[in-house]
């Protein structure tokens, strides 16, 4: 995951040369059916779980079922389907993150949650502690953190130098051992975008929970969809920006209306 570079340490006016613990950046080129999709700069980690939630959450299949197999060679990620035939492409409603703009919304054609999953606020106080400060980032200072959990336990952690890339990875691990993702919910390091928040929907996760930031279009987008974004979550205190309901003890706010 990580490697030491040399480099040259200053502190004040005193600089001596050393090495520092430098985060992994591999580009992984992904094939489905012989043809190239994406080519995709991350953690050389996890990476069949990243294809199936990459795969699921840009709706190129519908199912873990519809994968014959994932093969793993050197920089390359070569998925075969069981319809060789079948027209695949990423179908995208929003377009967010890290170096990208938004293009596009249309909420309409997202899906909408409705599960009546509620989570207490020990829960999430509880997850962060546990979660959120790693070994990894600590050494590093370079990694984001997602983790999938239910009410009783952590069910994966992914460490990636993308945040979009460690959700997929979470969500690929819950496709592949048959987790209900609608009984789910996941605490993420980084700022909540809107591609977090339409990665969530399409795989029925009810709550998206930040230690950070969230954007304008994330908000906007989980409010209309029913999704519960919760954001600044550190120690006891957080901001509940979209349907608290969700949140057990938490009042009705503004903005919150369910998703008609």
């Amino acid at each position: 995951m990580y490697k030491k570079m040399p480099c040259i340490r200053v502190d004040g006016e005193k600089c001596e040369n050393g090495q520092h613990e430098v985060i992994a950046e591999i580009p992984y080129a992904l094939f489905i059916n012989g043809r190239h999709a994406m080519t995709a700069m991350m953690s050389p980690v996890q990476l069949e779980d990243f294809v199936t939630g990459y795969l699921y959450t840009e709706q190129i299949i519908k199912s873990v079922d519809e994968i014959e197999s994932i093969r793993i060679e050197k920089n390359r990620l070569s998925v075969i389907t069981k319809n060789l035939f079948k027209v695949l492409g990423p179908k995208k409603t929003i377009l967010s993150g890290c170096g990208g703009s938004t293009s596009y919304i249309d909420t309409e054609k997202l899906p909408k949650i409705t599960s009546d999953y509620t989570i207490k606020t020990a829960h999430i106080r509880d997850a962060a502690k546990a979660v959120l400060n790693s070994e990894l980032h600590v050494t590093t200072g370079g990694i984001h953190i997602v983790a999938l959990l239910d009410k009783e336990k952590i069910l994966a952690v992914s460490e990636d130098i993308g945040r979009h890339n460690a959700l997929d990875r979470v969500i690929g691990y819950g496709l592949r051992n048959k987790i209900d993702l609608s009984r789910t919910w996941v605490i993420v390091s980084g700022r909540i975008s809107s591609e977090m928040i339409r990665k969530c929907l399409i795989a029925g996760i009810p709550i998206i929970v930040s230690r950070g930031a969230t954007t304008t279009l994330a908000v906007e987008t989980a409010d209309k969809t029913g999704l519960t974004v919760i954001g600044f979550a550190r120690s006891s205190k957080m901001v509940v920006y979209t349907h608290p309901h969700r949140l057990e003890g938490a009042g009705p706010a503004a903005g919150t209306s369910a998703p008609k």
